[in-house]
């Protein structure tokens, strides 16, 4: 009888029922999942949806009465009669290729020299990360002063070691891009930097002692432990570098000028902003523009997750 009496209190101790969540549960699961899914929806995707839809009409921003239905005639006139439609284009790439190459790669550099524990590294820390505690206005306040003509720091330096006429380093379209690209990366570097180091931070230092043992220099243990195990990371960086890229307004609007069709600093940001919020708005063709941007940006970032978790899956 015992034995028989026993038997449902050990079923039911291996079983438990699972609790039902209480009124108090429910309000505040629905408070902490709703809100940002509705400020998702309605400052996110609704605003984008909007995009889409807007980039087929002719639409003055004023009264819902001036908006027309054009089909693809703004894109029509984006691809061939907007002249800086296809420099802003090709500066939006060289900016990806120039961060990609240089302040990335570098961000990532300075990370795993910082985590092998060498002196003063919270100070080189602080220093570097310093800008990216600057919002970009900010920063381009401080580059505006450092790249001024007349009192700046750069040609105060350069007039020291050479005399001549003074660079105009944001009004000459030759160089102002570079100026610009120059500014963004020093930013960009601490970024990267906090990213990767935070990543290196849970990394098995047993790996390396292990590749050490093998023979292994710091180059290659870098190359062949390090940064394939830090993949997910990687993975993040390369986004977080697609989308720095694709949407750089604030550093460049400051420092040209606030103007998107300065020539030499044509972005797909800036003409959006043009478009919409110039003097004369154009809100079916800012809506184009930004549906392009849009879909370059995701093209950029899907393909190569597709590669990478192609790769995963053989």
């Amino acid at each position: 009888m015992s034995s028989v009496r026993t038997a449902p209190r050990a079923s039911s101790r291996a079983h438990p029922r699972p609790r039902r969540l209480g009124p108090g549960d429910r309000l505040f699961l629905t408070v902490v999942v709703g809100i940002p899914l509705l400020a998702l929806l309605v400052f996110v995707w609704l605003p984008a949806l909007a995009s889409i839809g807007l980039s087929f009409t002719s639409w003055d921003g004023l009264t819902l009465s001036d908006l027309h239905w054009v089909g693809l005639e703004n894109y029509r006139q984006i691809f061939t009669d907007y002249p800086p439609f296809w420099p802003a284009v090709t500066h939006n790439v060289i900016w990806l290729l120039f961060t990609a190459l240089l302040p990335t790669p570098f961000g990532v550099f300075l990370a795993y020299q910082l985590d092998r524990k060498i002196r003063f590294t919270r100070v080189y820390q602080t220093a570097i990360f310093i800008p990216m505690v600057l919002s970009l206005a900010v920063v381009g306040l401080i580059w505006d002063i450092i790249y001024n003509p007349d009192y700046g720091l750069l040609n105060g330096v350069i007039s020291t070691v050479s005399s001549g006429h003074p660079i105009d380093w944001l009004g000459d379209p030759n160089l102002n891009l570079w100026a610009v690209l120059v500014a963004s990366g020093w930013r960009h570097t601490g970024y990267i930097m906090i990213l990767y180091l935070a990543g290196l931070k849970g990394f098995d230092p047993a790996l390396k002692e292990a590749a050490a043992l093998d023979g292994a220099n710091g180059r290659q243990t870098f190359m062949k432990v390090v940064l394939p195990a830090m993949k997910p990371v990687n993975i993040i960086i390369l986004v977080v570098t697609v989308m720095e890229s694709l949407r750089a307004f604030d550093i460049v609007y400051v420092l040209g000028g606030g103007t998107g069709s300065k020539p030499g600093m044509e972005l797909l940001s800036l003409l959006i902003s043009d478009n919409i919020t110039g003097e004369s708005s154009h809100i079916g063709y800012g809506s184009a523009l930004a549906v392009i941007l849009l879909l370059v940006s995701l093209a950029a970032i899907g393909t190569f997750l597709f590669q990478t978790f192609r790769k995963e899956d053989q």
